[in-house]
C-alpha cells in the first residue's frame, strides 16, 4: 500500500506502525526522515521569521479572509499515486482539511481512500493508532502498540497516584497567551497534575495575561514549536508572569501532535512533577529554564 500522510502526527502513527517505507507523500512539518523517504507535497503559506503576535495576527487574517494557510502540490500528490491519503478536519490551521483532500483527489483522478484522523482526546488518538493500522492493512500491528503505550500510562498512573497534584497551566501560544483544549488537559492530568484554564476536548482559546488562572507551574508549549524554540520564548513569560515556575517542552513531539510521542510527553511531565517519583526522561523532551523564577 502507497500511503500519503498530509498530517505530520498521522506520519507519526505510519512510522510506529513500522509502514515508515510504504509512505509516498508528507508534509513539510513531518519528521525529517520522512521527508528524506518521501516527497513534500503539502508546504506553509506563512512568511518566515515571524514573531509569535506575527505569526497569530498572520492567521487570524487569513482564517478571516477565507484564504488559505497550506499549499498542497498536486502535480506532485498524483505523480504519488496513493492508496490511502491521512489528513484531518480537527484544525484548519494545523494541516490541510479532509474535504481540500478529497477535491484535490477527485480533481486529479486519484482513487486513494482518505482517511481523517480527528482525535479530541488521548483516548480518541489510541482508537486513531487503530483506525489508521486498520486502514493500512496491519491491525495486528497497531493493537500491540497501543497495549504497550496504555502500559506505559498506567505505568505513570501507578507512579503518581495519591501524590499533591501541582496546577498547572500550558500555554500552547505566548503571544497571546493561548489555554489548551483537546487532549492536552489529559496530558497533566494523567502526569499527576491538576490542569488550570484547560477545555478538555475543545479548541484552544486565546486569553488575556491578566485573566490567566493561578497555577504552581506554567509549562510553556507553543503550538509546533520544539524545545529549543520553548525556551527562547520562557524570557518573555517569565516577564508576565514573574515568580511562576516554568518549564519547557517540546510541544511539537510530545503536546500538540496526536501520536504515541503524547505518552513520552506524559511521562517527561510525570518527572517533573513528580521528580521523586517517575524516571527522569531522555534529554530534548524537557527543560527547566534558568532565571525565571523556578
Amino acid at each position: 500500500m502507497r500511503i500519503a500522510s498530509l498530517l505530520p502526527a498521522a506520519t507519526e502513527m505510519v512510522t510506529a506502525l513500522g509502514l515508515a517505507d510504504r509512505l509516498v507523500a508528507v508534509t513539510f512539518e513531518c519528521a525529517a526522515a520522512a521527508r528524506e523517504r518521501a516527497p513534500v507535497v503539502v508546504d506553509t503559506a506563512l512568511p518566515a521569521e515571524l514573531s509569535p503576535a506575527q505569526v497569530d495576527a498572520w492567521v487570524r487574517d487569513r482564517v478571516g479572509r477565507d484564504l488559505p494557510l497550506y499549499e498542497l502540490d498536486r502535480a506532485a500528490l498524483a505523480a504519488a499515486a496513493p492508496d490511502l491519503v491521512l489528513t484531518q478536519d480537527l484544525c484548519r490551521v494545523c494541516a490541510l482539511p479532509a474535504g481540500t483532500v478529497e477535491d484535490a483527489c477527485r480533481a486529479l483522478g486519484i482513487s486513494a481512500a482518505v482517511l481523517a484522523v480527528d482525535p479530541h482526546t488521548l483516548d480518541e488518538v489510541l482508537d486513531a493508532l487503530l483506525a489508521v493500522g486498520s486502514a493500512a492493512g496491519v491491525p495486528a500491528a497497531a493493537e500491540a502498540l497501543v497495549a504497550g503505550l496504555r502500559a506505559r500510562l498506567a505505568a505513570v498512573e501507578r507512579a503518581v497516584a495519591g501524590r499533591p497534584r501541582p496546577r498547572v497551566l500550558v500555554l500552547e501560544w505566548t503571544d497571546p497567551p493561548f489555554l489548551p483544549g483537546h487532549w492536552v488537559p489529559d496530558l497533566v492530568r494523567r502526569a499527576g497534575g491538576d490542569p488550570v484554564g484547560a477545555g478538555d476536548g475543545g479548541r484552544s482559546v486565546a486569553a488575556a495575561w491578566r485573566d490567566l488562572p493561578p497555577a504552581d507551574l506554567v509549562v510553556v508549549a507553543p503550538c509546533g514549536m520544539d524545545l529549543a524554540a520553548a525556551l527562547d520564548q520562557c524570557p518573555a513569560v517569565a516577564g508576565r508572569l514573574p515568580g511562576v515556575p516554568l518549564l519547557a517542552i517540546d510541544s511539537a513531539a510530545h503536546v500538540v501532535q496526536a501520536g504515541p510521542g503524547l505518552v513520552d510527553g506524559i511521562e517527561a511531565l510525570g518527572w517533573a512533577f513528580h521528580p521523586d517519583a517517575v524516571p527522569e526522561p531522555p534529554p530534548g523532551r524537557v527543560a527547566r529554564p534558568s532565571g525565571t523564577g523556578v
